[in-house]
């Protein structure tokens, strides 16, 4: 929270955007809630805030018709809030149309944009890049992990030249990686879900993650007596028992 509080007011002061690749499902909401509350507790200055995701717009309205499944923190929320809107406030803008996205590239004044893809392969996030990436001014912040050899990766391993949409472009934006906002489960919750499913699955396959990371938690599940354990490479096949 404090990482992307301290993030905004830096960019704020150069007269920059900030410019979030986030997916469109849970990262993008935690984004925009943890705005919200920046923006009333005054931690922030009410700067317009875009979520420039059709798919994104449509998951926050499903998150809106269920305020059963928030937490009591965010039901305190609510109700403290003027609007009692947990996604919605001044300034916060959703944006659907083409056009709309089209013109956040002409305007010059500080500003947040939240746009899918997460990992900046596809969408939206693609134009915003391409036209705020060499402005020394703005900020991209990778607020998801990224797998190897995509745009976002290059982006967060801090490279000075990349591709997009085919053309080079020399990275002259800030970049910042923020943690925290990461929706996987960490080592002991992988660990605790294989105990639980061990005795009925047939094989375990660890398939997201990096190897390094995959090795320490195949070592882990050995010491827990966990068995059938399997980090595929590429192209290799598995033949699974019949039951």
């Amino acid at each position: 929270y404090e990482e992307l509080r301290q993030t905004v007011l830096r960019t704020i002061r150069r007269g920059g955007k900030v410019i979030i690749p986030a997916f469109a499902v849970g990262r993008t909401q935690e984004i925009v809630y943890s705005l919200h509350r920046m923006i009333n507790e005054g931690e922030l200055p009410p700067l317009p805030v875009y979520v420039d995701s059709p798919l994104a717009v449509n998951v926050t309205e499903i998150f809106r018709q269920h305020p059963e499944c928030f937490d009591e923190e965010t039901r305190q929320f609510i109700l403290s809030d003027r609007h009692h809107e947990l996604f919605g406030f001044h300034r916060l803008i959703y944006v659907r149309s083409v056009e709309e996205s089209k013109a956040l590239n002409e305007r010059c004044e500080p500003m947040v944009i939240i746009s899918a893809s997460g990992m900046a392969e596809a969408g939206r996030i693609l134009h915003h890049l391409k036209n705020n990436i060499e402005d020394p001014r703005n900020t991209i912040l990778i607020v998801s992990w990224q797998a190897p050899n995509t745009l976002g990766r290059r982006l967060a391993d801090q490279e000075k030249q990349v591709r997009i949409f085919g053309e080079e472009y020399f990275r002259q934006a800030e970049v910042v990686t923020i943690g925290g906002y990461s929706a996987h489960a960490g080592q002991p919750f992988l660990l605790q879900y294989a105990q639980a499913v061990a005795n009925q699955a047939k094989r375990i396959f660890l398939v997201h993650g990096e190897p390094r990371a995959a090795t320490v938690l195949m070592e882990k599940f050995a010491e827990n007596n966990i068995q059938r354990v399997s980090y595929p490479t590429l192209q290799q096949r598995f033949t699974l028992p019949q039951p």
